[in-house]
């Protein structure tokens, strides 16, 4: 990229950037690759945060399966870790994750994981794990809450086989031609996943990310700390795609040595290490042997570093400086934080960011982590937390002495607890995904680009005033 008839003169954000359109003979946004060049073999430049209100099993399997990757956070038990990993390479990356519940769940049960909206439902079994039937999500709406879910099904099984439903097209003719917007898929009389208009239709839009054997493809996070080669060669032996060594102060003697420990262990898979903003950290890390930095110190939604203790960096500005540095080295970095619109991950990967790692903005999703709760205003959202917050440290040390893990509390920083509200008209990931590719796909086309190294080529960036950055913002009501 190339700054537009003006050069910074002090670290920038997303907001105080903006994208200048040039001469373009991209005429559809769909003739736009979004492929990342990161070594994650994802189709679209988008990675779930390792906070654990954000990435569990079923997000990462999502993410996934439409072309992403998330990645496990690192304050999971080994094993639990290890079960995680192997059951989203297990998932179908054909078909949407089922919500399964059993006959004799209620309605309140199934409210508390899926809201009553279009486009979704859930799948039924009985105690012998056998199909027993399918309900939309918009049927729990009219329900009573203690309402069996096996009373809720009546009539004939509805379901689709998978040999009928062959590529996304045919699934989306088949779904139109019975009337059906949600049914489950069956093989062998066994549910391997479910299927709605939408996203038989976002199958024929989105590559799923998956590995040679064809799995889908998950990332997982270590931390600095005790053995690290042995908790990295037991994640690749679970399957994992990419390790993600973290702390929040990237650029130190323990996340070199770290690092290090990972590449003597022999592992085969990337290695990705942050958090750090600067182009002396990447040549460091980099020779201790990652292949991709996580960058960005302060912007997340949910970190009070700054504020604490006035150590970070403008995003835009710290992805701009450790990518070109990172480039030089054959490494790519990861944008982490900061970005609260699609135009934020098009500036990012203008940046020369391979990947914007994503976290608040996916806490609040039907995939994500926790159950639903209603605000007194009947509004739905799921809890959020930073990862140095009080939760975090009561988490992840929840094996110290009383002692201890008090003494580290004392030191916890970010917030404990934040209600991240589901957007009625975007509740689930997939919706997000829409949006934010959409936005990215098209200012490619607006700087003439057709893959992301045409655009952190061509992308021309201006400086603007917070009153341009304003200005942009469409008008919630008329005038």
């Amino acid at each position: 990229m190339e700054f537009y008839r003006t050069a910074p003169t002090h670290d920038l954000t997303y907001s105080d950037v903006f994208l200048v359109p040039s001469r373009s003979g991209v005429g559809s946004r769909l003739d736009v690759s979004l492929a990342t060049d990161d070594g994650s073999g994802a189709s679209i430049p988008i990675v779930s945060a390792n906070m654990n209100s954000v990435t569990g099993p079923r997000l990462a399997a999502t993410l996934a399966r439409r072309g992403g990757i998330g990645v496990l956070p690192q304050d999971l038990p080994l094993q639990q870790l290890d079960e995680s990993i192997r059951w989203v390479k297990s998932r179908s990356p054909r078909f949407d994750v089922p919500h399964l519940f059993h006959v004799d769940a209620t309605v309140a049960d199934a409210l508390a994981v899926l809201p009553a909206v279009e486009g979704h439902g859930i799948v039924l079994h009985d105690a012998s794990e056998q199909y027993a039937g399918c309900i939309i999500a918009t049927r729990l709406a009219t329900a009573l809450p203690d309402a069996r879910l096996g009373d809720l099904v009546h009539g004939d099984l509805t379901s689709l086989d998978a040999d009928d439903v062959a590529t996304p097209r045919r699934a989306f003719d088949l779904m139109v031609d019975a009337g059906l917007d949600f049914a489950p898929v069956l093989e062998h009389g066994r549910v391997v996943g479910t299927l709605s208009r939408r996203s038989a239709l976002r199958g024929t839009v989105f590559e799923a990310n998956t590995d040679a054997s064809g799995r889908l493809r998950v990332a997982a996070a270590i931390g600095i700390n005790g053995d690290v080669g042995a908790k990295a060669r037991a994640l690749v032996a679970a399957g994992v795609d990419m390790l993600v060594v973290d702390t929040a102060h990237g650029h130190q003697e323990g996340m070199i040595a770290a690092v290090r420990a990972v590449r003597d262990a022999h592992v085969t898979v990337p290695v990705v290490a942050g958090n750090i903003v600067t182009a002396d950290a990447v040549a460091d890390l980099v020779d201790a042997g990652a292949d991709v930095l996580k960058v960005g110190v302060g912007p997340g939604a949910m970190c009070t570093t700054r504020m604490m203790t006035a150590v970070g960096r403008p995003q835009f500005s710290a992805v701009l400086e450790t990518a070109e540095a990172a480039r030089q080295l054959g490494a790519r970095v990861w944008a982490d934080g900061g970005v609260r619109y699609p135009r934020d991950v098009a500036l990012a990967l203008a940046a020369g960011a391979a990947s914007v790692m994503i976290g608040s903005w996916f806490a609040g999703t039907i995939e994500a982590p926790g159950v639903l709760r209603r605000d007194a205003s009947g509004r739905l959202y799921k809890e959020s937390w930073g990862m140095a917050s009080t939760k975090a440290v009561k988490e992840r040390f929840e094996r110290l002495s009383p002692y201890e893990l008090a003494r580290k509390e004392l030191f916890a920083e970010g917030i404990s607890s934040s209600s991240i509200f589901l957007d009625p008209g975007r509740p689930s990931l997939e919706d997000l995904l829409d949006m934010i590719t959409s936005g990215v796909r098209s200012a490619f086309t607006y700087a003439g680009a057709r893959d992301l190294e045409q655009f952190r080529d061509r992308a021309l960036v201006g400086i603007q005033s917070a009153a341009g950055y304003e200005e942009g913002k469409a008008l919630p009501v008329s005038w």
